[in-house]
């Protein structure tokens, strides 16, 4: 099958910033190295993110999207994503356009070889308890972990989509997706992007989220590593 490439955007209450979405995301479809579509996971907005999403994908062939019934957390709007995804690649970007869809280039010109490419924020551009929180959350998560990441809630990724589909997800995995790429036996690698401040909307997920959150789902990610069950079938008749 040709690569081709699918990015997901989990979604709540972004109306403010759906149609720089839309915009620029048109505008990245035009020059990305492999074909791609546009995957909108609404995680229960209460504003009127649902209407414009359905605005923009009849507008744009390239645009899709999924709606849950209520909110689920951003967990399950990754999970829905994947299990939904249908090229070989998975790509995941935040609605909140503090990344830029180009660099989803820069990350498929790394893919060769590897099975995830995330990107990291080596000059971000949040307040000072974010970057302090993030930065200590990610020292503590990589102690448990041991997969040399730098910047796990980076929210630009690109996976190979039967890897993907694979990871079995529980709330707070976003925090850990290159890890359960290596309890897969894949290949994971960074690569420095751009980082932007947020333009509109509100930041969902406060310092409990970034700190103390991550740190109870490392006990869990250390219990799922004991009990994972990885194979590979050598012969089918």
């Amino acid at each position: 099958m040709p690569e081709a490439l699918t990015v997901i955007v989990p979604l709540y209450n972004e109306e403010d910033n759906l149609k720089r979405v839309e915009k620029e995301l048109s505008e990245y479809i035009k020059l990305a190295h492999v074909p791609t579509q546009v995957l909108f996971v609404n995680d229960g907005s209460k504003d009127n993110s649902q209407q414009l999403i359905e605005d923009i994908c009849n507008a744009n062939p390239d645009f899709k999207f999924i709606s849950f019934e209520k909110n689920c957390g951003l967990s399950a709007a990754i999970k829905a994503g994947f299990d939904h995804v249908e090229t070989t690649l998975t790509g995941y970007i935040d609605s909140d356009l503090q990344t830029d869809p180009m660099d989803f280039n820069l990350l498929l010109d790394n893919l060769d070889g590897y099975d995830l490419v995330t990107g990291y924020r080596n000059n971000r551009k949040d307040s000072f308890v974010k970057n302090m929180s993030s930065t200590v959350a990610n020292g503590i998560r990589r102690t448990f972990t041991n997969d040399g990441m730098d910047d796990t809630g980076c929210p630009l990724k690109i996976i190979r989509t039967d890897y993907a589909k694979r990871i079995p997800m529980f709330r707070g995995l976003h925090r850990f997706l290159p890890a359960m790429i290596l309890l897969q036996h894949g290949k994971i690698k960074q690569v420095p992007i751009k980082h932007f401040p947020r333009m509109a909307g509100t930041a969902n997920f406060g310092v409990w989220n970034r700190l103390l959150g991550p740190l109870m789902d490392c006990f869990a990610y250390v219990w799922m590593k004991k009990k994972y069950i990885n194979y590979k079938v050598a012969k089918k008749g």
